[in-house]
C-alpha cells in the first residue's frame, strides 16, 4: 500500500492536517480535518469491500494512523475511535445494522463513536458493573454509567453495552437520541480537549432486539475485533506523535546546530520502533506476542522524551501557554492513560523512577 500513502491526495491531506488550526478546548471539534479525511478516502480504510469500504489490512492501517498522528493527534484519536464502531459493526451478524450504518459512515454522512471501556478495563474491579442490563420483553434494558466515550457529543450513534445478572454481556448500537441516553458535557482534559471526551449516562434505556451487535455472551469485547489496527493502533498513534515532534524539533535544530546532538537519537529511536510496528503488524516480530507490549513500552518513552526534548530546547518561548512545544508535551502525557496495559504502565514508572528492572 506505499503506493497510497505515497499518493497526492494523501500527501495533501498530511499536509492540510498539519496547516489545520484547532484550539485545545472543549467546545472545539475537528469537524475539517475530519471532513479531509473523508475527502481523502480514509473512512473507507476499514469498511469492508462488500460494504463499500477497501478494507485495508492491518499493517496498512497502522501505517496510516502513523502518518495521520505525525499530522494531527486528535483528529487521528477521534479517528480511531469511528473506526473502533466500525469494527464492531462491520463484524456483527446482525446484518440489518450492518447495512444501514455501514454506507453512512463510509459517506461521512454519521459519526459512531465507542463507549465500551466499562466492559474490558473501566470500573472492572467493582463488585456492580457500571452499565448494567436487563432482560425485558422486547429486548433489554441499560443503566448504568459509561464513564469514557470520546465525541459522542456529535455521534449519531453510540457503540456500547451492559453486563447481564448472569455475567454476560451485550454490545449495542444506539442512536444518541434514544430516550433515557444522555450524553453529558466533555470534561476538561489535560490535553486532547477537542475529542470532546467524557461520560453518557444510561436511564431504563430501551435496547431493541434489532440495536444488538454482539452477544449476549461472557467477555463480549472479544467478539468482532475484526482486523484493524487492534492493540498496536496505540502505539502507532505514539509513534506518529514522536514524528511530529521531531519534524519541529528538527526545524529548531536547522537555526541551532548543537540541538542535532539531541536531535539524532531519537530520530534513530523512532525509525526502530517504526520497523518494529512494521513487524509486529505483520506477525514478525522477534518477541512474537510480547512483541506489542515492548512496542508500546518503548513508544510511551520514547513520545514523553522527545516532547521534553523539545520544549527544552524551545527554552522560555515553549513554556508559554499555547506553544505548540508546551500542548505536545500534555499530549505525550496521554499515552500513560489511554488503554495503557498495567505492565506497560509499571515499566514506564520504572524508567520515571530511576528504578531498575
Amino acid at each position: 500500500m506505499d503506493d497510497l500513502f505515497k499518493s497526492k491526495p494523501f500527501e495533501t491531506l498530511l499536509s492540510t492536517l498539519r496547516d489545520l488550526q484547532l484550539d485545545d478546548s472543549v467546545d472545539s471539534w475537528p469537524s475539517e480535518q475530519l471532513a479531509a479525511m473523508t475527502r481523502a478516502g480514509v473512512m473507507a480504510w476499514d469498511v469492508p469491500v462488500e460494504d463499500g469500504g477497501v478494507d485495508l489490512a492491518a499493517v496498512d492501517q497502522l501505517e496510516g494512523l502513523r502518518l495521520l498522528s505525525s499530522a494531527c493527534l486528535v483528529s487521528t484519536f477521534v479517528l480511531t475511535q469511528r473506526s473502533a464502531a466500525v469494527r464492531r459493526i462491520a463484524t456483527s451478524p446482525n446484518s440489518a445494522a450492518r447495512q444501514e450504518l455501514l454506507p453512512r459512515l463510509l459517506s461521512g454522512e454519521i459519526f459512531a463513536t465507542v463507549g465500551i471501556s466499562h466492559l474490558s478495563t473501566s470500573g472492572q474491579h467493582l463488585q456492580t458493573p457500571l452499565v448494567q442490563a436487563e432482560v425485558a420483553s422486547d429486548g433489554y434494558v441499560l443503566n448504568g454509567t459509561v464513564p469514557w466515550t470520546t465525541g459522542a457529543t456529535m455521534a449519531d450513534n453510540l457503540i456500547t453495552g451492559g453486563t447481564l445478572p448472569d455475567g454476560r454481556q451485550i454490545l449495542v448500537a444506539l442512536p444518541t437520541d434514544r430516550e433515557g441516553l444522555d450524553v453529558q458535557s466533555p470534561v476538561t482534559l489535560m490535553a486532547l480537549n477537542a475529542s470532546q471526551t467524557g461520560a453518557a449516562k444510561l436511564t431504563n434505556v430501551a435496547v431493541q432486539p434489532s440495536d444488538v451487535l454482539h452477544g449476549p455472551v461472557e467477555g463480549v469485547m472479544k467478539q468482532g475485533t475484526g482486523g484493524g489496527a487492534g492493540s498496536l493502533g496505540t502505539s502507532a498513534l505514539a509513534i506518529g506523535a514522536t514524528a511530529g515532534v521531531l519534524r519541529n524539533l528538527k526545524a529548531e535544530a536547522e537555526r541551532r546546530p548543537d540541538l542535532h546532538e539531541y536531535l539524532s537519537p531519537l530520530q534513530a529511536d523512532c525509525a526502530q520502533l517504526t520497523d518494529d510496528l512494521r513487524l509486529a503488524a505483520a506477525g514478525n516480530h522477534p518477541a512474537g506476542a510480547a512483541g506489542a507490549e515492548q512496542l508500546r513500552r518503548r513508544a510511551n518513552s520514547l513520545v514523553l522524551r522527545s516532547a521534553q526534548t523539545w520544549l527544552a530546547a524551545t527554552k522560555g518561548a515553549g513554556y508559554v501557554a499555547g506553544h505548540p512545544a508546551e500542548r505536545a508535551v500534555r499530549e505525550s502525557m496521554f499515552f500513560l492513560v489511554w488503554s495503557c496495559p498495567q505492565p506497560v504502565l509499571a515499566a514506564n514508572l520504572r524508567e520515571l523512577a530511576c528504578v531498575a528492572g
